[in-house]
């Protein structure tokens, strides 16, 4: 074979192959990591898809917010809180990579364990609810961008013009995932992360053209590490708001295997061979995740400034999808109407994006969870797949049919938030877990990362439980 064929052989590897079972640790999947960063970026793709999750309702309707409540004064805090977590998933993905298996699989492992399974595989269980309503607002507030850009049946605020949206945007959602193809979410998540991206930070340059223009005394200021009197219950609510969540991390143990990572590493004979492929992929989804983390801190910070710049000097703090009709407004008038169309098909697209994201991964979440509980075996990957696709149909239904017909359902969001501090608990507890009990020593990096994990994990604890005292 030459050194050309090779490497063309090489390079069509970047992602598993669709036919193949990427949870099946073959040893004729054995592939050698590329060496050095222009090697490692052509096998990215995983955190791609997470940002494709975080950037979108979390930065959009949340920093904005917080940005509007606050101004410049908690801009550092972006920065702190994206980037105290990444360490987590780093580490579950560690784990996921030298043992082949997804983290919830991983999750029935941690003690102490409820008629044999782990207590954060039954409360993933619980958490069912919360992947069935959590996305339902997402859907809705996407909807609402689009109806005001094309409303359908006259007013764009009528239960019939989103209604319809909805229904369009279940369609196009359900009508993505039925093939369940790994490079498909890849790939469309790579395009929209870029675009919605790039469009953050052009309307962040765009409010230069206005009267609200923000200077480099504001970034400055916003940099000084201080919190304002009484405003510790806002800055605990940005901790846990930006940055990957307890379900993106649970996530990107899926997307790191689907990609290719562990088959590639194959499975563990306990030779030198074996650790260096392992070192190799592993660093390979470090450079994966840190890229990810770059992407989607941009778009936060982004979406602060539009909040800090835009509405916290005019005193307002719009709400939810309030946040697109206030700041579409704003630009209507400042720019023209383009501006305003600009900012709607970016806040419409932005939002979708999650729905794109969440989807797969919710659905992976829910069909591991179903096989922990006895419902197939999830090494069978004809079962598997089939299990992925019924749920990924349902999940999109579900939210649209939420969307339209619970305009505030308060007491649904609130068992869903608990449940959520409850999730950030337990992943924060059973990475550190798994980490030390089943992850291959010799993968592992040195003490400094071990202490910048613990720190991590602690925040992340710290989060929910803040959170769970806040709900109840």
């Amino acid at each position: 074979m030459s050194e050309k064929t090779a490497r063309h052989e090489h390079e069509a590897r970047t992602t598993f192959a669709a036919h193949e079972d990427p949870y099946l640790l073959d040893p004729a999947n054995v592939q050698e990591p590329p060496t050095g960063l222009r090697g490692s970026l052509r096998f990215l793709g995983p955190g791609m898809i997470t940002s494709a999750a975080v950037v979108g309702s979390g930065e959009l309707l949340t920093a904005t917010t917080l940005g509007a409540r606050v101004g410049f004064l908690l801009f550092w805090l972006v920065f702190v809180s994206t980037f105290v977590k990444v360490w987590v998933q780093v580490e579950l993905a560690r784990w996921s990579i030298s043992t082949g298996r997804p983290a919830i699989s991983g999750y029935a492992d941690v003690p102490p364990k409820i008629a044999g399974r782990g207590w954060v595989a039954w409360l993933v269980l619980l958490m069912f609810l919360q992947f069935l309503i959590g996305q339902a607002g997402v859907i809705g507030g996407s909807a609402l961008a689009f109806s005001m850009l094309m409303p359908i049946g006259g007013d764009p605020f009528a239960a019939t013009s989103i209604g319809i949206w909805v229904v369009i945007l279940v369609v196009v959602v359900i009508g993505i995932h039925i093939a369940n193809r790994y490079d498909v979410v890849e790939n469309l998540s790579t395009i929209l992360v870029g675009l919605v991206t790039a469009f953050a930070v052009f309307m962040v340059f765009m409010v230069q053209f206005t009267e609200l223009a923000w200077s480099m005394g504001d970034l400055g200021g916003g940099l000084r590490f201080e919190v304002a009197a009484g405003g510790m219950g806002v800055a605990l609510a940005m901790f846990g708001m930006t940055g990957v969540g307890a379900g993106e991390i649970t996530a990107y143990t899926y997307w790191v295997v689907e990609k290719g990572y562990a088959a590639w590493t194959g499975p563990n004979d306990g030779s030198e061979a074996w650790v260096q492929r392992a070192r190799g992929w592993i660093r390979v989804m470090k450079v994966d995740a840190w890229v990810a983390w770059v992407i989607y801190t941009i778009s936060t910070v982004a979406f602060y400034m539009l909040g800090a710049a835009v509405l916290h000097p005019q005193g307002l703090e719009p709400q939810g999808t309030e946040v697109m009709e206030v700041i579409s407004g704003i630009f209507s008038g400042a720019v023209g109407e383009w501006g305003a169309v600009l900012f709607l098909v970016g806040a419409g697209v932005a939002l979708f994006k999650t729905i794109i994201a969440n989807v797969p991964s919710l659905g992976r979440q829910v069909a591991n969870t179903l096989s922990v509980f006895g419902a197939f075996d999830w090494a069978d990957m004809e079962r598997r797949d089939r299990w992925m696709r019924v749920i990924m149909v349902i999940l999109p239904i579900t939210w649209g049919i939420l969307a339209v017909l619970v305009q505030s359902p308060l007491a649904l969001v609130i068992i869903a938030g608990i449940l959520n501090a409850l999730f950030l608990m337990g992943v924060a507890v059973a990475t550190l877990y798994l980490s030390w009990t089943q992850t291959d020593p010799r993968v592992k990096d040195g003490t400094a990362f071990m202490v910048l994990l613990v720190i991590s994990a602690l925040a992340i604890f710290a989060v929910g439980v803040l959170s769970l005292v806040d709900f109840l």
